[in-house]
């Protein structure tokens, strides 16, 4: 069995949980380092249980775990060596999709129902101007993906069938890309998706995009986020169809912290910057902690932040940074994954 390491990390989140008494709880959110058995860089993970758990990375890395974490088994794609699965998305055990990025062929989607003993390429894009970013599930049929703009018009592919088919929105029902706008690519979560219809995406330009209705039809917001060529939106979650946030910065400045956090109240309509104590610099992932009401992480390579206000300010936390970040269902565990194969199980209690 792995040797493991467990930081405690005490942090005062006034979480709002469950009940009113579970409201003025001090949890402790706790770190314990895992062996991932590899080296390479995952900037993909998915927690199904406090059990259960997917990651993935560089050259063609995919990794499961069926004892929490105690022990972490690759789950290799044929044909995948050279690949980077930047995003893989479990909805349990046996059933899991990996994308992988890149421009033209790089960029595909696989999929197995028997906890990778076997894969399926499901989308093995031909266009050499597709760069797909991230995707999301709502359940094992339905799914989104999001690619770099094409020509001035955003990539957005959709499945109703468990990927047997990924359907490509209709320009017409987009509205125009920014030049070079698209997602990203670094740890899967730049799109979010709540209830039976919900959509949004967070782009380069710091811009959200979101559809109310299935993808069927979309708008467009902007934030507060700042931008330029390494800075913009790389993270968006939403805790129902109403409150969000999304967090970004410059990963060319790991430690600048301007600007790189807002929240919106109205489904992502209008944005608002983090008030008072931003995160404390560059984040690639933010997540809503379940079970609570208010409670929010987010994680870039330099470290983590939280925030006990719906993404309205930011208390730093000491440990290691990570790139991607991943909670349980309806727990409060998850899993994080970054940099030379580290993985980490994160509780708070």
């Amino acid at each position: 069995m792995p040797a493991m390491v467990r930081i405690h990390i005490v942090a005062a989140i006034a979480i709002g949980a469950l009940s009113s008494a579970a409201a003025t709880d001090t949890p402790r959110i706790e770190w314990q380092a895992q062996q991932s058995g590899v080296t390479v860089r995952l900037r993909g993970v998915s927690a199904v249980s406090a059990r259960v758990a997917w990651a993935s990375g560089a050259s063609g890395t995919v990794l499961r775990t069926l004892d929490g974490g105690l022990t972490w088994q690759p789950r290799p794609v044929p044909g995948a060596e050279t690949l980077d699965f930047r995003d893989v998305d479990a909805i349990d055990e046996h059933v899991a999709y990996a994308l992988s990025i890149g421009p033209g062929e790089a960029s595909r989607i696989y999929k197995t129902t028997d906890g990778g003993a076997r894969w399926e390429l499901q989308f093995a894009n031909t266009d050499p101007k597709v760069f797909l970013d991230a995707m999301a599930f709502r359940d094992a049929s339905r799914g989104v993906a999001f690619s770099d703009s094409v020509d001035g018009r955003f990539v957005i592919l959709t499945t109703a069938n468990g990927g047997r088919a990924w359907n490509r929105v209709p320009a017409d029902r987009l509205p125009a890309a920014l030049p070079g706008e698209g997602a990203f690519a670094a740890s899967g979560t730049n799109v979010a998706l709540h209830g039976r219809a919900s959509i949004w995406i967070g782009t380069t330009a710091g811009r959200v995009l979101r559809s109310s209705d299935d993808g069927g039809s979309w708008a467009i917001s902007t934030t507060p986020i700042r931008t330029d060529g390494s800075a913009g939106i790389f993270s968006i979650a939403f805790r129902d169809a109403r409150h969000g946030v999304v967090v970004g910065g410059d990963y060319n400045k790991e430690n600048d912290a301007g600007d790189n956090a807002a929240y919106t109240n109205d489904g992502g309509v209008t944005w608002t910057l983090a008030q008072e104590r931003g995160l404390s610099g560059f984040r690639s992932v933010v997540a809503w902690v379940p079970g609570t009401a208010r409670a929010l992480v987010a994680i870039g390579p330099s470290g983590a932040d939280w925030s006990a206000d719906e993404g309205r300010s930011w208390t730093p936390l000491p440990g290691d940074g990570f790139d991607t970040l991943s909670f349980a269902g309806s727990t409060r565990t998850g899993w994080a994954s970054g940099s030379r194969g580290r993985i980490a199980r994160l509780r708070a209690r």
